[in-house]
């Protein structure tokens, strides 16, 4: 079966988004090419020293039992631009 990213959500939203709200947390969808899924991890689960786990153990399984299509899920890991921005003007004393 090919996913569409509304599969995909809708599997996201039942199956995994549940247990990252219990640590304030939620998972986006990057892209979704080739077979390959790209998600990142958000809220307090962002840049969590589990993240890797989570996505192997939890996100990965859930999306590749139900879609058998998805050949691998990549968790992006990506500073936030806003932060990145607001960090350049405390260190440059603008703020």
């Amino acid at each position: 079966m090919e996913a569409t990213l509304k599969q995909i959500e809708a599997v996201l939203d039942a199956k995994v988004r549940p247990s990252l709200a219990e640590h304030n947390g939620n998972v986006v969808i990057q892209s979704l090419e080739d077979n390959i899924l790209r998600v990142r991890l958000t809220g307090k689960c962002s840049g969590c020293p589990a993240a890797h786990s989570t996505n192997e153990e939890l996100i990965t399984a859930e999306v590749c039992s139900a879609f058998p299509s998805i050949q691998d899920v990549i968790l992006v890991e990506e500073i936030n631009p806003e932060l990145l921005d607001m960090a350049h003007k405390i260190l440059s004393h603008q703020i």
